[in-house]
């Protein structure tokens, strides 16, 4: 072998070795299975929405994304699927009456918000009608409350105050002065609940 072969050869193997060191997800950042639906998933239907059994056997790919996102950032899978039904009704591509700040997708995540989670998990791809990406948002955003402000990630309650009004906003009581919205997190809550009993008997 001339030496300019055994260059070559060097080259490549190094270069193999670097791809190869750039395929596991770094720690603190979101990982998705390798098989997943990416471009169409089943719409829950509204017979459905108060059964979580029913949601995961003719959803599976609701299940999927759930459990990941509990794997990923320690929320439950129950308390995900209770914020999307309240902000979404599992509707993929729904809208806010008021447009301005740019929320949308299953999670309502503003444009601002998701800017965050791109930047901070790096999934510069993520999209909000994507059920995978909105269900790993809620997660990660859940996953941020309990780091700044301390809230449990079995706390749903508190988790969509915080959820809904911000860090800045929760840590200033703003949900104080919007008296409809402490009853919209205790239904988010009880829903929370409902759905965890469940659970110990979907099969």
């Amino acid at each position: 072998m001339t030496t300019l072969n055994r260059l070559i050869l060097m080259v490549l193997t190094v270069g193999i070795g670097l791809l190869s060191g750039c395929t596991s997800t770094p720690p603190g950042q979101s990982s998705f299975p390798s098989k997943h639906p990416h471009k169409a998933y089943s719409e829950v239907s509204r017979e459905n929405y108060d059964n979580l059994c029913l949601i995961y056997q003719r959803h599976p790919d609701w299940k999927i994304a759930a459990e990941t996102s509990y794997k990923n950032w320690g929320t439950p899978a129950w308390s995900l699927l209770a914020i999307i039904h309240q902000e979404s009704r599992f509707k993929a591509n729904a809208r806010p009456s008021d447009t301005s700040s740019g929320a949308f997708g299953y999670a309502q995540a503003t444009d601002a918000a998701w800017y965050d989670y791109q930047k901070h998990t790096k999934n510069w791809g993520a999209k909000r009608n994507n059920l995978m990406h909105a269900m790993d948002f809620i997660g990660w955003y859940n996953h941020q409350s309990y780091k700044r402000l301390r809230i449990s990630k079995h706390d749903p309650f508190k988790q969509y105050l915080a959820y809904h009004e911000g860090h800045t906003g929760y840590q200033n009581r703003s949900y104080l002065n919007e008296k409809w919205l402490p009853p919209v997190a205790k239904k988010v809550a009880v829903r929370a609940r409902m759905y965890a009993q469940q659970h110990q008997q979907c099969r």
